[in-house]
């Protein structure tokens, strides 16, 4: 069992429900905190055959892309092959693999179960290390997530992994929790300059805004998706960030489940190989603490709302 100062380990949930009192609040509360919560196990149904399935797809650059990435409410697979034989049956399995998160998230964190919006699934099949990337898409170094193809005008990015590997742990290490390491990052990050824009500024987001209303591929942003996009990359780059915040390396072990707030939570995936996740995006109204959300932290320190 991991005993990372990062994580706190779930020992009252099952798949069958709670074994004790009800602690959803709680483990929102945790969630919402900066905290991992980490299951020694599996809590939902994955059958074994899916598992083995999943196993038996070597990456290949011409049959997959980095990820296999399911749209669960449009049941669209991407990053695998059209003509593929194992086209059909991959998208049986994250089509099962996603309607048993989504049970579980109801259930065991049932606070946002009237209010999460559910968002991609993904399959990730490469091996995570000394992979050759470009800096912004680096995953071995610390970042918080934010979607430049889907804003969430200040939800949250809650998120569900299995380590599906039988052998290999999945190591990862974490920074400290965004409301406490933002206070003193955000300004030298530029937030000032996202939460007070220029006039031309505004313009160019204004025109941006009417050609998604419209229906032209434009992301309908807030101030605040464009400075945690900013973030993400500004946060990749700092290399004294980087090498002196304080971190702990977390490594979860083959077959253990862990939930995160990757917006939350600045994280690097260091090594490890075959990975299934889950993403839910929840809005402010869920939150059992929003005062601890990116959001809220980064309007107190702008001193403005940042969601319109």
């Amino acid at each position: 069992m991991n005993t990372s100062p990062a994580c706190s380990v779930v020992t009252d949930y099952t798949r069958d429900g709670w074994t004790a009192a009800d602690r959803s609040r709680d483990w929102c509360s945790e969630l919402e905190s900066g905290k991992i919560l980490l299951f020694d196990g599996v809590p939902f149904d994955l059958p074994s055959e899916d598992r083995d399935f999943l196993l038996s797809q070597k990456q290949a650059a011409s049959r997959f892309h980095k990820n296999i990435s399911y749209r669960p409410e449009k049941n669209i697979l991407r990053g695998i092959a059209n003509d593929s034989p194992d086209r059909e049956r991959m998208q049986q399995v994250m089509g099962r693999y996603s309607r048993e998160v989504v049970n579980f998230v109801m259930r065991f964190l049932a606070p946002y179960a009237r209010d999460f919006k559910l968002d991609y699934a993904s399959f990730r099949p490469l091996e995570e290390k000394s992979r050759d990337l470009v800096l912004h898409k680096r995953n071995d170094l610390l970042h918080v997530d934010a979607f430049p193809t889907r804003p969430t005008r200040g939800a949250r990015i809650l998120r569900v992994f299995t380590n599906i590997n039988p052998i290999v742990d999945r190591v990862w290490t974490t920074g400290e929790p965004f409301h406490v390491m933002a206070p003193g990052l955000a300004r030298p990050a530029g937030l000032p300059h996202f939460a007070n824009p220029s006039l031309a500024q505004r313009f160019v987001f204004a025109t941006q805004r009417a050609g998604h209303v419209i229906g032209l591929p434009f992301p309908n942003r807030s101030r605040y998706d464009r400075f945690m996009l900013h973030f993400h990359d500004w946060l990749k780059e700092n290399s004294n960030f980087q090498q002196n915040s304080p971190k702990v390396r977390t490594d979860f072990s083959p077959g253990c489940s862990w939930l995160v707030y990757t917006d939350g939570v600045p994280h690097a995936v260091l090594s490890g190989q075959y990975v299934l996740e889950q993403t839910f995006i929840i809005p402010q109204r869920a939150l059992v603490a929003p005062e601890r959300s990116p959001l809220q932290v980064l309007e107190t320190i702008a001193n403005t709302s940042l969601a319109s």
